[in-house]
């Protein structure tokens, strides 16, 4: 056997050749000595039987070529484990947002990595181990175990007790440091302008902007809103404060909603919501103000004019109005919103009187006919339909003039309301404390408005 053929492995020792060195017509073998001789070659797994076989039956078929007469089993190595995150860190950002029918968003652009408290950021997937093969020699070929990966902890992240989940300390924004460390940062920081580049923003803590505010543009926030530039026509709401270094430029667009206060340099054509305090160092020109406890314009400058000012107890300015008369309304007395659900209520209660007087009508012609034992089962459902209706709405009105009565009591409470002039309130002021007003005529110096005895009173400001 050993004149007639060689036996050979692959470098991998995972699979076994035979090949014939002469090709002798005389000669012969079986497959079990095929096979010994393979064993005394180090061959000793997988050999492959049926070629053997058909090796033995008609060996002058293998004459001339390389024939696999074994085959072991290749290791497997197991996969590494990877860190998954609950958003995608890779995704590149400013990519406009896809709207239905196949419209782009071009202001909606930035998707920041929001999570609130005790929110999962990223978890363990663990890696698996690998599976050992064998050589055609029977030697097992060892596999190789998959790396485990492991948390690279940064601010504001905690683990659970069994180290496989990691999760947000505080409200805020997802990100990868050097070395790929994992943070929860509070704030975000727009390193220039709210533009398309950077879109809408919407994010669950405090937003700084180190440029500007263009029209059209949104930043919603659930912490405070800082802008060290100027903003314009765009839509700034905030639970929190917002406070912009240059001024507001809106051209009666947009909107600066604040559940605490606003602070900024000066307010032109714009729309100012504060929960608490309105401060402005320079002006406020024709727009539209509202604060639940004081808008304050007491700068070098201090100038009020044109628009609409209301705050829920004081208003004060260095100068209101100008020598051109131009309309201006101060407001004190009661907070802004309540003057809001004022109006509504009212227009409210007009539309249920309207309503209920036609179910009544309706009502009275039913009665006519079931007194007339003319009513048929369609119109008595009508008239059970019609019954329930004037109840409800019965019970509206009256919950309506409820809540009416109760934000006209406010209206009276007007002591400590006041409108404080430091230097010069002009001619074409209308001042208005809770119920009472009182259009400023002439210009006067150094005045404080407040209410007295049924009327808007005016005193020297101290």
């Amino acid at each position: 056997m050993q004149k007639y053929v060689v036996v050979q492995q692959s470098p991998d020792k995972l699979t076994a050749f035979v090949q014939f060195n002469v090709a002798d017509e005389t000669f012969s073998c079986t497959a079990s000595q095929l096979e010994e001789y393979l064993m005394s070659h180090g061959v000793k797994h997988g050999v492959l039987r049926n070629v053997l076989d058909d090796i033995a039956a008609v060996p002058s078929r293998y004459y001339y070529k390389q024939t696999v007469v074994a085959e072991g089993e290749a290791a497997s190595n197991g996969k590494d484990g990877y860190i998954r995150f609950s958003y995608d860190m890779d995704e590149e950002g400013y990519r406009p947002v896809e709207l239905e029918g196949g419209k782009v968003d071009f202001k909606e652009v930035t998707q920041l990595k929001n999570v609130k408290r005790g929110q999962l950021v990223a978890e363990k997937v663990g890696a698996t181990p690998g599976k050992d093969g064998v050589a055609v020699t029977g030697e097992p070929i060892a596999g190789r175990n998959g790396k485990e990966a492991y948390f690279k902890l940064g601010k504001n992240v905690v683990l659970n007790p069994e180290q496989t989940a990691l999760y947000a300390a505080i409200d805020g924004l997802v990100s990868l440091t050097d070395k790929s460390k994992i943070n929860v940062f509070p704030v975000y920081e727009v390193n220039g302008d709210v533009d398309y580049k950077i879109g809408n923003i919407d994010f669950v803590g405090t937003v700084v902007v180190r440029g500007n505010v263009l029209a059209g543009f949104k930043i919603k926030a659930s912490g405070d809103i800082r802008v060290v530039g100027g903003v314009e026509g765009a839509v700034l709401e905030t639970d929190g404060s917002v406070e912009i270094t240059g001024g507001v430029l809106a051209s009666g667009k947009g909107l600066i909603k604040a559940g605490k206060n606003v602070k900024c340099s000066f307010i032109q054509e714009g729309n100012v919501i504060a929960a608490e305090d309105v401060l402005v160092s320079q002006s406020i020109m024709h727009s539209q103000v509202r604060a639940g406890r004081s808008v304050q314009c007491t700068g070098a400058k201090g100038l009020v004019v044109g628009g609409s000012i209301q705050a829920g107890e004081r208003v004060v300015a260095r100068t209101i109005g100008n020598t051109m008369s131009t309309a201006t309304v101060i407001e004190v007395g009661v907070r802004p919103e309540l003057r809001s659900e004022l109006l509504e209520r009212r227009t409210q209660l007009r539309a249920l009187n309207e309503s209920l007087d036609k179910t009544e009508k309706a009502l009275a012609l039913l009665d006519q006919l079931a007194a007339a034992g003319t009513l048929s089962n369609d119109k008595l459902a009508m008239r059970i339909k019609l019954t329930s209706t004037k109840r409800a709405a019965l019970e509206e009105i009256a919950d309506n003039k409820d809540r009416l009565l109760e934000i006209e009591r406010s209206l009276e409470d007007t002591d400590s309301a006041k409108v404080d002039v430091v230097n010069v309130i002009y001619g074409g002021t209308k001042i208005v404390i809770g119920r009472n007003t009182r259009f400023v005529k002439d210009a006067a110096q150094r005045i404080s408005f407040r209410y007295s005895e049924g009327d808007v009173t005016m005193a020297p400001y101290r």
